[in-house]
């Protein structure tokens, strides 16, 4: 039996050098998935967890876990990225948090394709390097990451 996949991702021809894209998804932050994924990843940093702590610091309240915020931001450029077009992610890096992310705030995401060549150990598929820029509602940056994936190439029957 074929499973079929949703297919929204770009292809690796499609993923030009240059290329920017909006991603149409934004997302609340909320104090509920701070908890969440801060617990369960054993994080017991008070900064995310007590408010009374947090209130104690120079951002006065709760900061949203950056390691969230950075899977929030590769989470939301996944539909016009990646969805069904990806091999598999290599790496992460470059992940800067020039402002905070509290609860409450709604993050969107562009991306640019900084890098994109063909795969030396599989002529299916390229390597490519993308940059993600996300921002708060008010239009301040709260983090950049560079996200390298294996992409395939477009079927032949496509």
């Amino acid at each position: 039996m074929s499973v079929q996949h949703p297919t929204t991702g770009m292809w690796f021809e499609e993923l030009k050098v240059g290329t920017v894209v909006q991603h149409a998804v934004r997302r609340t932050a909320t104090e509920t998935d701070n908890v969440l994924f801060t617990t369960i990843t054993m994080n017991p940093a008070p900064l995310h967890l007590d408010a009374a702590y947090a209130a104690t610091t120079e951002f006065g309240k709760p900061l949203v876990n950056s390691m969230f915020t950075m899977a929030l931001v590769v989470g939301l450029s996944v539909p016009e990225l990646t969805l069904g077009t990806i091999v598999a992610q290599l790496a992460v890096s470059e992940a800067r948090f020039p402002a905070p992310v509290f609860h409450g705030d709604t993050i969107r995401v562009e991306t640019t394709v900084v890098s994109a060549r063909e795969s030396k150990s599989r002529t299916d598929a390229g390597v490519v390097i993308f940059e993600h820029r996300a921002y708060n509602q008010d239009d301040t940056l709260v983090c950049t990451l560079q996200r390298t994936g294996l992409m395939h190439k477009r079927p032949a029957d496509d």
